[in-house]
């Protein structure tokens, strides 16, 4: 990775419990790639994971942590997986791990990238302040501007370093800023829950020295989780080093150490861990005992405000819906990732890894869509980057996760009218097929192809046309996905059919799992009765077949057979076009 796409994320990396099954398993190996102790599994290089390769993993993630080296995803081991960490790799080439295990005097072992400013005073900036909803005790910008100003001052009272706040709308060498989801950084935020801020390192690139928290989390000051929220004088501290140069530290007690811990308490009087403060002078020198750090913006009062009592919980969430369980609402293509949503949550997968097994809030991260909101019927990207979201009879278009103006619209808009004349009320699949480019939106049993180009869309004639041309696959799905290779995905209850590179006319696709191939979840685990239930889904007791789609096809007014001989080979062309 060069160094100026080094990024430092905090994240929540759950893994289950203390026996592993295959499921933990696969999502350990994920961990451990995920933070450079072992390559990616790469099938094409012929690049697999070994029993002796993740053994070795296991060891060296093991030996970082301080934990007891077994070799083996124990309970201790998996616990400390599911802490909540930054994203930024412990070990960061296989060479410099070599170097460390021979430097067996060394009292703790951090990871150096030799990365820093060429300067010492530095400024700083805020472009954004918490969100006053879901961080009420954080609704003053001064209480925020001094919490930062106090983080800042933890590294500068170790080191030469000076920090002033610029206001006014201009900008400094670290700048701040809270943000939703997608933030033209290329590494969006998720919701409360899971990713809670990351930083970029020193450097030449625009966003060096950066530092990001979500706004999708709660944020407090002087106590954390057991309250529902997160410490953001902690977190800033631990950023604020990344955005200096530090990487992660082994040390138990250090601030640098990869997993979040929680609040440090005493704002006021906090100072670093021997560790963090030698490798901070490490980079910047020594301050002279008579040289002291430059004029703090604002200047720092003798006291902070206390904070609140704790009140519990400060936003209720609903119940979590089990990801094992399928019957999404909606899945939806989106920058690369598959999101799946779920009445008024959904969860992520990136590089064919789910981010994480607790679903985030679709309110939170989606802003625009009604905070009440309960499901998604269909989501798609257009092929100008937009989002579009079909809730009921109406529809939103996003840009990254903000509504544009004047949504939401009715679909009404679309002109979309059944073969029996009625006007279609809601979506309930929609997908831009890339072998095409064409969007193709399901509902009732048929489904409708537009012609877009940006804002403008337009119907293509001859349709609607019955859903069930595309054989092989529901003719009813919960939603459709498209790849850049023509691949698609249809998804139905807790199964999922790949049509491959835009081939039609095929009887016999082997319905899969969404559970255990997109959620992670381990089918062997789950009850007599709850295991037959899945299998028989996956099995396709879905109307795929075209005998069924011939039913459907008379229902809709034509004779069952014959009718659909003849369309389906007049459409079959119609819809590659």
């Amino acid at each position: 990775m060069p160094p100026e796409a080094l990024l430092a994320v905090c994240v929540l990396v759950p893994l289950g419990l203390c026996v592993p099954t295959g499921d933990q398993h696969r999502r350990g190996v994920d961990w451990l790639s995920r933070y450079g102790y072992m390559p990616p599994l790469d099938p094409h290089n012929g690049r697999l994971q070994t029993g002796e390769g993740i053994q070795m993993a296991l060891r060296q993630m093991q030996r970082f942590a301080g934990i007891e080296e077994t070799g083996e995803l124990d309970g201790a081991t998996m616990a400390l997986m599911e802490t909540p960490r930054c994203s930024l790799p412990d070990i960061t080439g296989a060479e410099d791990l070599l170097r460390k295990r021979r430097r067996r005097g060394m009292r703790e072992r951090r990871q150096a990238l030799s990365l820093r400013w060429n300067k010492t005073e530095l400024t700083w900036s805020i472009h954004s302040y918490p969100s006053p909803v879901l961080s009420p005790t954080l609704q003053q910008t001064h209480l925020v501007e001094l919490i930062l100003t106090y983080a800042f001052k933890v590294w500068s009272d170790a080191a030469p370093l000076g920090f002033r706040l610029l206001r006014e709308g201009r900008e400094g060498d670290v700048r701040v800023l809270f943000a939703h989801s997608f933030h033209d950084d290329g590494y969006p935020f998720d919701g409360r829950g899971g990713t809670l801020a990351h930083a970029f390192f020193p450097g030449a690139t625009e966003m060096a020295g950066d530092a990001h928290f979500d706004d999708g989390e709660s944020w407090s000051y002087g106590y954390g989780d057991d309250q529902g929220t997160t410490d953001l004088f902690t977190v800033a501290v631990h950023e604020f080093g990344h955005a200096l140069g530090l990487s992660h530290s082994s040390s138990r007690v250090s601030i640098m150490r990869p997993y979040y811990q929680g609040t440090v308490g005493d704002i006021l009087n906090f100072t670093l861990p021997v560790d963090d403060r030698l490798a901070i002078q490490t980079i910047y020198g020594k301050r002279a005992k008579s040289d002291q750090p430059s004029t703090l913006s604002p200047t720092p009062p003798h006291h902070i405000p206390s904070p609140p009592p704790p009140r519990g919980t400060l936003h209720p969430v609903p119940a979590l819906p089990d990801r094992c369980e399928g019957n999404y609402d909606a899945i939806g293509n989106i920058r690369g990732e598959v999101f799946f949503f779920k009445g008024p949550f959904f969860w992520r997968v990136q590089g064919g890894s789910l981010m994480s097994t607790n679903p985030a809030l679709i309110h939170n991260f989606w802003v625009g869509l009604p905070s009440a909101v309960d499901r998604v019927d269909s989501v798609y990207e257009r092929s100008d980057g937009h989002i579009v979201f079909f809730i009921g009879d109406r529809y939103w278009v996003f840009k990254d996760t903000s509504s544009l103006p004047g949504y939401p619209r009715p679909i009404a808009e679309w002109g979309m009218a059944t073969t029996a004349g009625r006007p279609l009320t809601r979506v309930e699949a929609a997908f831009v097929w890339a072998h095409n480019r064409k969007t193709y939106l399901f509902g009732k049993g048929q489904f409708w192809r537009f012609s877009e180009a940006g804002q403008e869309r337009k119907l293509d004639a001859g349709y609607p046309k019955m859903a069930s041309l595309w054989t092989g696959v529901p003719y009813e799905p919960d939603d459709i996905i498209s790849w850049v290779d023509g691949d698609s995905y249809f998804f139905k209850d807790s199964s999922y059919w790949v049509l491959k590179r835009g081939g039609l006319g095929r009887e016999d696709i082997a319905p899969k799992s969404v559970a255990a191939d997109w959620m992670r979840c381990d089918v062997s685990e789950a009850s007599p009765t709850q295991r037959t239930e899945i299998l028989n889904r996956s099995r396709g007791d879905c109307s795929c077949s075209r005998s069924n789609a011939g039913i459907a096809l008379h229902r809709g007014g034509m004779a069952a057979e014959d009718a659909l001989r003849v369309e389906y080979n007049i459409s079959l062309l119609s819809l590659y076009k």
